[in-house]
């Protein structure tokens, strides 16, 4: 967590600096001088006016961990591609402080009911499929979803709002439904081959989506609307874009990070909420396999990491157990095989490091279609249930030319320079626009 995620600005904390403004050598804060000027200090402890960063006003929503991590990519990218001159603020408006307190309670359900009962949140997304049910979201959710938006445009003022999530890009155009000068509306698509209708909204200025086809899923097939749709792909962190590593590189980064550089190596994740039965495959492959390493990694279930770590200790050194972490980027390099859910995030992290994947279960709803999207390239394999993975991967540590294959073919299904291009987007869009 950067800390600008870690601690909120303006109204109720709910709107959050992000990555791109600066003050003191403190990544995400901006400290304005005289007329909303920047003072940069100088070498002889005096201080130069530089001009004001253009505030953004990023909209997330933790379910699940994609959204956040998208805001993320594109706050850095911006930022390395235009130092200084943006100051993304991130804004929750389904969790965060100043959200309806219904509407926090159920966005709070999210992790636990795709862990637990994922067919009933299936059950749900289809069901808002529907015309009846988007029109009530219009009339009801989108409403109390706008509040703490126009509060947050209030606040800052921004030269762009940029959606990250399927219920923010209709509250963002709502925020101004009283009148007022609107700003340019981007939505950024962080689902990949399925796109929820809830993504499309008729009045924002440019839908960025992962692929041509989910911009057909969107609604971007009618001519009045195909020029909004922009085919960029799924912003990634930078500590992804490097791209694969050599069988050399991969021993040494598996010895920092205390492995063995020896073993065949399965990484387990499943998304920032640790889904996807993960306790469940590490334990069949410690069983099933002597010469096979395992490195589970829980993201925020706190008892399925405690439940491994018990396993851990009873793995003869073959199972190494991680929560959240902040060097994924890591893990998923030095792996010979990822296994997860079809999580569009972590697909999209893996295939830029080059990693080959095993995917074992998807989301209901949104996460339908990943897998046949990975395997049709070439980049992994899915494996519906324990045995057919135990299979899998049996055949694929004997079978090191497979590997090898899997992993150029995920190479060439990365778009690593995706968080890049939407940065030049939003530059674009704001240009000659004034700053707060």
């Amino acid at each position: 967590m950067t800390p600008a995620e870690d601690a909120g600005t303006g109204p109720g904390s709910n709107a959050r600096p992000g990555p791109g403004a600066r003050a003191g050598g403190r990544p995400g804060w901006g400290s304005l001088g005289p007329a909303g000027a920047t003072v940069a200090p100088t070498a002889a402890g005096g201080g130069a006016l530089l001009p004001a960063p253009v505030p953004l006003l990023f909209l997330i929503a933790d379910t699940g961990g994609g959204h956040r991590s998208a805001a993320r990519a594109v706050g850095e990218a911006l930022e390395r591609a235009y130092p200084g001159r943006f100051a993304p603020v991130l804004c929750d408006p389904l969790g965060g402080p100043d959200a309806y307190r219904p509407l926090r309670w159920i966005t709070s359900l999210y992790g636990p009911s795709i862990r637990l009962t994922p067919w009933i949140w299936g059950a749900i997304y289809r069901g808002f499929e529907t015309a009846p049910a988007l029109g009530w979201l219009d009339r009801t959710v989108f409403p109390i979803v706008a509040r703490p938006v126009a509060t947050a445009v209030a606040a800052h003022r921004p030269a762009a709002i940029v959606s990250f999530h399927p219920l923010t890009g209709g509250a963002a155009i709502r925020a101004f439904e009283h009148g007022g000068p609107r700003p340019p509306v981007v939505t950024v698509v962080t689902d990949l081959a399925t796109t929820h209708p809830t993504w499309h909204c008729d009045q924002v200025d440019r839908i960025v989506v992962p692929l041509a086809a989910s911009g057909g899923a969107c609604g971007a097939s009618s001519s009045s609307s195909r020029g909004r749709y922009v085919e960029i792909g799924l912003p990634v962190m930078p500590d992804f874009l490097p791209g694969p590593l050599r069988a050399r590189e991969r021993r040494a980064l598996r010895r920092s990070l205390g492995l063995s550089s020896r073993r065949f190596l399965v990484v387990l994740t499943g998304g920032a909420e640790g889904s996807g039965g993960i306790y469940q495959r590490a334990a069949a492959i410690l069983r099933r396999f002597d010469d096979v390493a395992v490195v589970a990694i829980c993201g925020r279930n706190r008892s399925l990491q405690r439940r491994l770590t018990r396993l851990a200790a009873r793995s003869g050194g073959r199972l190494t157990v991680q929560g959240f972490v902040h060097n994924m980027a890591h893990w998923l390099r030095c792996a010979d095989l990822v296994v997860t859910k079809a999580g569009p995030g972590t697909i999209a992290e893996a295939t830029c490091c080059g990693a080959p994947l095993m995917l074992t279960s998807h989301v209901p709803g949104q996460e339908e279609g990943n897998a046949e999207l990975v395997v049709a390239a070439g980049a992994g394999r899915h494996a519906r249930g324990v045995r057919q993975l135990l299979g899998e991967i049996d055949r694929l540590r004997r079978d090191p030319a497979a590997i090898r294959g899997m992993r150029a073919a995920s190479a060439r299904l990365s778009r690593p320079h995706a968080a890049a291009d939407i940065a030049a987007l939003l530059a674009a869009l704001t240009a000659g626009r004034p700053a707060r």
